[in-house]
């Protein structure tokens, strides 16, 4: 709670510092240029319902999908049902979300949250600004037949040229990413599907039926993902198919 209280002193610091009157009431003014001025009070409603949004924006419009589910099929693959726990997967996933993400999070930055701080841009402008850089993210993650089959289903005329709209843009991109998921965890299932199949033929060829092939085979297959040092050769090629 105090971490939140402090980002939304930081992102409103300027007009709070600005206002001697206290914080007015739900106010919206035009500047000469056109552009639209709101109250401290507005920008706080504002600002608080982003919050609410952010969780659904991590897992929908970043790299936090994609990693997530290489990482769980992974585990599968290895036979371990609980280890590592959920919470360690939730915490690698996002800490290597933020990692392939920063890139696009210094654009960001310094195209947005700067010149906002610094009151050079008003809150509409500064999230415009903001977008460009996710959108140009997900555009390049995004197939183009996924992309084609929205613009279908949207049955919207888009002009050429146009961007095309958020809503259009990120069913595209999650569906992108749920089948470049797949595709890596059907590489990374084959070795340790192989270890299963020759551990269950050796134990048939044994009349050794009654024991299950993956009580033997999954020391094995442990040993063969730290030998090859598995961690680092997955985190690399997740990091590698976001072009880090």
């Amino acid at each position: 709670m105090k971490l939140l209280l402090m980002l939304v002193m930081f992102a409103l610091g300027p007009d709070l510092l600005a206002s001697s009157q206290g914080i007015p009431a739900f106010t919206m003014t035009t500047a000469t240029d056109g552009t639209q001025q709101y109250s401290v009070t507005l920008q706080i409603l504002f600002l608080m319902t982003a919050l609410t949004l952010i969780p659904s924006m991590v897992v929908m419009m970043t790299s936090f999908t994609r990693i997530t589910i290489v990482l769980g099929i992974l585990r599968r693959a290895i036979g371990l049902q609980q280890t590592p726990s959920n919470q360690v997967l939730m915490g690698l996933a996002l800490f290597l979300t933020i990692f392939t993400m920063a890139p696009v999070l210094d654009r960001i930055y310094d195209a947005a949250i700067i010149p906002y701080i610094e009151q050079d841009l008003p809150p509409l402008k500064a999230i415009a600004a903001a977008e460009q850089p996710i959108r140009e993210f997900m555009t390049g993650q995004t197939r183009i037949s996924d992309l084609d089959l929205f613009i279908r289903l949207y049955k919207k005329p888009i002009p050429a040229g146009a961007e095309v709209p958020f809503i259009v843009l990120v069913p595209a991109f999650v569906t992108s990413e749920l089948k470049t998921a797949f595709q890596i965890g059907f590489l990374l299932f084959i070795p340790f599907l192989v270890i299963d199949m020759v551990i269950a033929s050796m134990l048939m060829a044994m009349g050794m039926m009654m024991l299950s092939p993956l009580v033997i085979s999954l020391p094995f297959k442990i040993m063969l993902f730290v030998l090859v040092d598995g961690w680092a050769l997955t985190m690399g090629s997740l990091a590698a198919s976001f072009g880090i």
